[in-house]
């Protein structure tokens, strides 16, 4: 894709890129780029010197082609996007995804720049505004499991469409309830038990007395109020701090957090009218189904027809995933692993919780970007 060494080539000030599986350091070049038939001139790019992270030994990728807002780019270096819009290389400023979920038949996809391929999805596409310019972000309704809802996303949630993210990636309370209704195996966490035999009573009191839910865990002591939310005694998150320096590699509170996620549950259960002591056996339950440090979990690959579906309310439509779609099976036979589609990832206000639909949501649902009017569409893939 890119040019070997030509006259339009320059190259200058250094650069570096830290990913969520990896790192990448370089320096910046220029030069003309060819996508398809099309030439994009004077296009700025990371030609990278140092790829330290597994991601980038095992990959089958040469490189990364950024299709975010200028507003996250690094450098304030202008994405090959804007410049082929810029330069007139296409007619409708539109691009879109479709990924080829059987494998087999040799094409893994396609990508569409200057609009889509009617015969890669069916009916029309449900259309959302972008809410923030930098990944292409959307807010996203209620996430409802089996028809049944959280509650999680009612008020709304903020979502991004990713195609660099493999699975789809929700904050870890949400995550959990699904991973119990799948059956999928995680972490016992001690803190998350300790936190309802200790103070889940105390809890469930002070909801039933509508106490603002926000406010309870620091009123229990295993929290500070910060205004919006408990945190932990004095710890801000890297992502709240817009200069983006690190916090000190200070870790928020194991009992703070597990009282949050504790809230939202019984929030949820009292909301089914459930009584006090199933809310508080199904709580427990809970704490035994938090998704390792990694964030995955595996499942039984012969429980699958057993498994509910999981939809995703956008535009006020509800986008549904089946079983079949939202886990991984690896391997063949007797030695096939099966692994939940759903990670988790837990990003405070006021940025998140944020949720990122990656491949295992963009491949049921083909994928417009809409730059032209600011908006992503999704419709059933074909």
């Amino acid at each position: 894709m890119w040019g070997k060494k030509t006259k339009t080539y320059m190259s200058g000030k250094p650069a570096a890129i830290r990913y969520g599986t990896g790192s990448i350091a370089g320096f910046f070049s220029e030069d003309s780029v060819t996508l398809g038939d099309l030439v994009v001139k004077d296009q700025e790019f990371i030609e990278a010197t140092k790829e330290p992270g597994l991601t980038f030994m095992v990959a089958k990728f040469d490189g990364i082609l950024g299709l975010g807002f200028q507003e996250i780019s690094v450098g304030n270096a202008t994405p090959v996007w804007y410049n082929m819009v810029k330069q007139g290389l296409i007619s409708d400023p539109v691009f879109s995804f479709w990924f080829n979920r059987h494998a087999d038949e040799g094409e893994g996809g396609e990508i569409v720049f200057g609009g889509m391929d009617s015969s890669h999805y069916k009916g029309d596409h449900t259309f959302v505004p972008v809410t923030r310019k930098g990944y292409w972000q959307f807010n996203m309704g209620d996430v409802l499991v089996d028809g049944k809802s959280t509650g999680f996303c009612a008020g709304g949630c903020a979502a991004i469409a990713d195609s660099g993210t493999s699975l789809l990636a929700g904050p870890t309370a949400i995550i959990t309830e699904i991973n119990e209704k799948i059956g999928a195996a995680g972490v016992v966490s001690q803190e998350c038990k300790t936190v309802v035999s200790q103070y889940g009573q105390q809890i469930l009191d002070l909801l039933l007395a509508e106490t603002q839910p926000a406010k309870i865990c620091s009123q229990v002591g295993l929290c500070t109020f910060d205004g919006t939310h408990g945190v932990s005694a004095g710890i801000r998150s890297v992502v709240d701090d817009e200069a983006g320096k690190s916090n000190g590699g200070l870790k928020s509170d194991p009992m703070c957090n597990a009282c949050e996620m504790a809230v939202v549950w019984m929030q949820n259960q009292l909301a089914q009218n459930k009584t006090q002591e199933l809310i508080l056996n199904y709580i427990n339950q809970l704490c035994e189904r938090l998704p390792s440090p990694m964030g995955e979990s595996a499942v039984d690959c012969g429980s699958l027809a057993s498994m509910p579906d999981i939809a995703f309310t956008i535009g006020g439509k509800k986008f549904k995933l089946k079983p079949e779609q939202y886990i991984l099976k690896v391997g063949e036979g007797q030695a096939a692993q099966c692994i939940s589609g759903f990670t988790a990832m837990d990003i405070p206000p006021p940025r998140g919780p944020l949720w990122i639909l990656g491949d295992v949501f963009m491949g049921v649902y083909h994928t417009v970007f809409d730059y032209g009017k600011l908006r992503v569409g999704f419709a059933e893939s074909a």
